[in-house]
Order: C-alpha cells, then sequence, then structure tokens
C-alpha cells in the first residue's frame, strides 16, 4: 500500500467516477483501476461494486474511507512541516514573558528571527489569568517566566533558561555614586521602590527573604506594576530598587548605575513553558535555539 492508491481510493469514493478520480491524481484511468484493485487485494474485501453504467462504494470501503483520509492528511501535514524547516520555517509564534523577564527572551528571539526571518513573531507580556489554560490552551506557543510560577499542570513542559543574581539599581548620587558592588545590610536605611507582589510575585518574595535574613525591617516606599515606573522611581532618587540584574542594567545609565549584591546569595531561576501537545509546525525550530542559550554554546548567558 503506498499513499498515491490511497489518494485514488478517496477520489473514486468522492466522486464515484474512475475518469474524474484519473482526472485529479493526473493518472490514467487504468492505474487508477489498478490502485483500486491492489487494494481489494490488500485488504481482502470489495471496495467498489462496478458496472457499465454506475460505481458504488461498498459498506468496507465506506468504513475503509475516513482512515484512508487520516492517512493521507497526516502524510500531507508531515511534507508540508519539513519543506518549512528546509525552507527556514515560516509560520508565527506567540511568545509570552512576565514583567521580569526580558534580556533572556530577546537574545533568543533576536537569534530566532535572524535565522528564520519568514516567522512572525507575536510578543506579549503575560498577565496574572489563569497561566495553565495560557500554556495549555493556546494563548501562548512558549512562555518565559520564574519557574516557581509554573503552573502544575501534566501538560505542560518545561526548559531552565538560566538563574539570575538580584542587584540594586540606584541613583547615580549620594552614597551610590562610584559603587561598584553593594552589600545588602546597605538597604538597612533605604527606601525601596519595587515590582509589586501581584506582578512579579517570586522576585518580591526572594526580596522579602532576603530582607528578614539579614534583619532589615522593609521600608517599601511603593511597589509598581510595571519595571519603567520603577525605573522612573529610581531616577526620580524616591528610592532604590532590587531587581533582577539584567533588569537594572537596561535601566543603568548616566544617572541611575546598576550595583551587583556582594554578600548575599540571589538568584531566581527562569524557565521557558510550553504545552506539551504544541501543533505549531515550527515550535521545534524555538526549542532548539533556546536551549543552544539553556546550554550555553554560546559561553554562557552574560549577565
Amino acid at each position: 500500500m503506498d499513499v498515491n492508491q490511497l489518494k485514488c481510493f478517496i477520489s473514486v469514493a468522492q466522486t464515484l467516477n474512475f475518469s474524474e478520480a484519473a482526472r485529479r491524481n493526473f493518472v490514467s484511468q487504468s492505474t487508477v483501476s489498478r490502485y483500486i484493485s491492489e487494494l481489494e487485494k490488500e485488504f481482502g474485501v470489495q471496495l467498489f461494486t462496478r458496472s457499465h453504467r454506475d460505481v458504488m462504494i461498498t459498506n468496507e470501503g465506506k468504513t475503509l474511507l475516513p482512515y484512508a483520509i487520516d492517512i493521507v492528511t497526516t502524510l500531507e501535514k508531515a511534507r508540508h512541516v519539513i519543506t518549512q524547516m528546509q525552507n527556514g520555517g515560516t509560520g508565527k509564534l506567540t511568545v509570552g514573558c512576565d514583567a521580569t523577564s526580558m534580556d533572556f527572551p530577546a537574545k533568543c528571539l533576536a537569534d530566532f528571527t535572524a535565522h528564520y526571518p519568514n516567522v512572525a513573531i507575536d510578543f506579549k507580556h503575560i498577565n496574572n489569568a489563569d497561566r495553565s489554560q495560557a500554556i495549555t490552551g493556546g494563548e501562548y506557543d512558549f512562555c518565559f517566566m520564574p519557574r516557581d510560577m509554573v503552573p502544575d499542570h501534566s501538560g505542560i513542559e518545561t526548559l531552565v533558561t538560566h538563574t539570575e543574581p538580584l542587584a540594586v539599581l540606584a541613583p547615580n548620587s549620594g552614597i551610590w555614586k562610584r559603587k561598584k558592588t553593594v552589600r545588602f545590610s546597605e538597604l538597612a536605611n533605604q527606601k525601596l521602590v519595587l515590582l509589586s507582589e501581584s506582578t512579579a510575585p517570586i522576585l518580591y518574595m526572594e526580596i522579602m527573604d532576603l530582607l528578614r535574613t539579614f534583619h532589615i525591617s522593609p521600608a517599601i516606599e511603593s511597589a509598581y506594576d510595571d519595571m519603567m515606573s520603577v525605573y522612573t522611581a529610581v531616577l526620580s532618587e524616591i528610592g532604590v530598587s532590587v531587581v533582577p540584574q539584567s533588569l537594572s542594567a537596561l535601566g543603568a545609565g548616566d544617572r541611575v548605575v546598576s550595583l551587583p549584591i556582594e554578600n548575599a546569595d540571589t538568584g531566581v531561576t527562569y524557565v521557558m513553558a510550553w504545552a506539551k501537545a504544541i501543533s505549531n509546525p515550527v515550535a521545534g525550530l524555538f526549542i532548539e535555539t533556546v536551549s543552544k542559550y539553556a546550554a550555553g554554546d554560546d559561553g554562557g548567558y552574560g549577565l
């Protein structure tokens, strides 16, 4: 049995006409007859009854038809996916990131779009809705987030991407001017401006744990729902912040400094999550790209 036999069988079943089936499949009518005879011999049943005037499909033929359609459709899908991969990929990916996941996904997406420019990228912020449904329900193809934020769901696959240390984001003035690092205890008398617990719960919990470890009563001036507000508050010298080091580096400049924390074991582990049943034909290409950076093939994720 081969796919050409099944295609001709499907055409005959749909048209009940051997000549039309031959035309649709670009073969001779005798070839169609031979294919049907070979299938009938293989299954040991008659698939059609034929007279000089009419063609009728048998019950056995009706039973075979949906299976034949499934087989041909599956093979066509496989051929389409392989062709996409060979041609550099075409299609669309929807990528979600939580408020603290920016630099690593951006690095992976830059590499991916350079290699597969025909794949459109829809980049979204992950809100506080049901993350399990967002991942498995198809709202996102891939989500970047702290590992501890991944829902406990058997239908979700994850790849650990990196563990990122925390850093202090401070105005480039006063005691912070010309500093290269900071000890966490130096935050004891500082006003803090943080990402809110609802926006970044894992980061917020990590900071609270550090404050308790160093016996610091948190003087939280404000908690914001977005990084732009945090940057603006630090720039305005309302307070200092503690954020993943890549985020602090993005906000650093002449008026704001990013300072590694030297005496605290800090870090948030991040993952990329996706549905195990993902059907996007270019998903494998993106997983391959992210795996390269997660494995450190480029010399490690520079923070």
